[in-house]
């Protein structure tokens, strides 16, 4: 079973290289909105020496999720229990971390939109009424006993918040959303994180990073190692402008944050089915790449740029993405006369 288990105020030795992550919540760049209203909770749970209600964090990968569920125990100085929603098959999976819970400690569950529904029913109860029902034996020798767990918190987090279901849903005090970050915020993430990793680093170069990393930390965080990894085996450990525009330039990160995979797909639109539409598995056959990676890692963030469309019939490049790739507007082409189309694009079976 995968469980993690911290107590005390964790602060484990994670000071290096490794996690990037803020420690306390004062100390989180951007979600302002956020951080203000579980401050608000936090200090009236703290207060009344009661559990913290029950909290959901949605919003895509990298945006601070599981930095808030590891700082909400931090500030209310209890233990806090892991587990990931892939990990409990069965209700028996998650036993463990209910009995062992301490009174207002915090079970934080990373993509809850992945465990099975048993499982969720499960915790229908012990969300509720802090208790859950043991069935003992089997047939007609089964009993059931009721056994009453300690006052909690559950923090759950998912990146695709419409897979959970409404009861479970409900059942969440808070539900925040966490949103994109600013140029500015992650120019100051980018900053901070220089000095953890003992970088001298220039306002120009920090928000060169800042502009290549689809508004997202995380990314922001790997870029920026990235950069201290050319500095030091390149250029001594100097770092500047140019420098982190060249060693951004080597992982083939252009200006936008697109990588090769990125250009690839926008070009093999543009190039292969003259600018779209495309059905997202003649694109992917295309590529010789799987149809989960550009739904899922690729076709996000070009949709949010404007860079390409969905529509019913398939996928777009628009002008902006030609222009970013420097091709020349090219005319998606019009139905023959049988009713078919000159690129023959197939169709979207994943747009709804």
């Amino acid at each position: 079973m995968n469980r993690e288990r911290i107590l005390g105020p964790l602060d484990s030795a994670d000071d290096d290289d490794r996690s990037l992550r803020p420690k306390k919540m004062d100390e989180m760049v951007g979600q302002r909105e956020v951080y203000e209203r579980l401050m608000i909770a936090v200090d009236a749970a703290r207060k009344r020496e009661e559990p913290l209600g029950h909290i959901l964090f949605d919003g895509p990968p990298g945006l601070g999720k599981t930095t808030f569920a590891t700082c909400i125990p931090r500030e209310l100085q209890v233990p806090i229990e892991m587990a990931t929603g892939a990990s409990l098959r069965a209700p028996k999976d998650l036993l463990p971390y209910l009995t062992n819970l301490q009174e207002n400690s915090v079970l934080f569950i990373d993509e809850i939109h992945r465990i099975p529904t048993a499982v969720e029913e499960y915790l229908y109860t012990a969300m509720e009424d802090f208790r859950i029902d043991l069935i003992l034996g089997e047939g007609v020798n089964a009993r059931t006993m009721n056994m009453t767990l300690k006052p909690f918190t559950l923090i759950g987090a998912t990146t695709r918040a419409g897979m959970l279901t409404g009861p479970l849903r409900d059942r969440f005090q808070f539900r925040e959303h966490l949103n994109f970050y600013t140029e500015q915020e992650l120019t100051e993430i980018v900053k901070r994180n220089a000095v953890k990793l003992e970088m001298n680093i220039d306002d120009e170069s920090a928000l060169e990073i800042a502009r290549r990393s689809r508004s997202t930390p995380r990314i922001a965080n790997n870029r920026l190692r990235c950069v201290r990894d050319y500095s030091t085996a390149k250029e001594d450990g100097r770092l500047t402008p140019e420098i982190t525009r060249s060693a951004l330039d080597m992982w083939e990160v252009d200006t936008l944050g697109l990588d090769r995979l990125d250009r690839k797909y926008l070009e093999t639109i543009a190039r292969v089915f003259m600018g779209g539409p495309a059905g997202i598995e003649a694109i992917g056959h295309t590529m010789n790449v799987a149809l989960d990676t550009l739904t899922d890692e690729v076709e996000p963030f070009l949709l949010r740029s404007e860079l390409v469309i969905r529509s019913p019939r398939g996928r777009m490049v628009t002008q902006k993405g030609l222009d970013h790739l420097g091709i020349k507007d090219i005319s998606a082409s019009e139905p023959d006369d049988d009713g078919g189309s000159v690129n023959h694009p197939e169709p979207d079976s994943d747009n709804q």
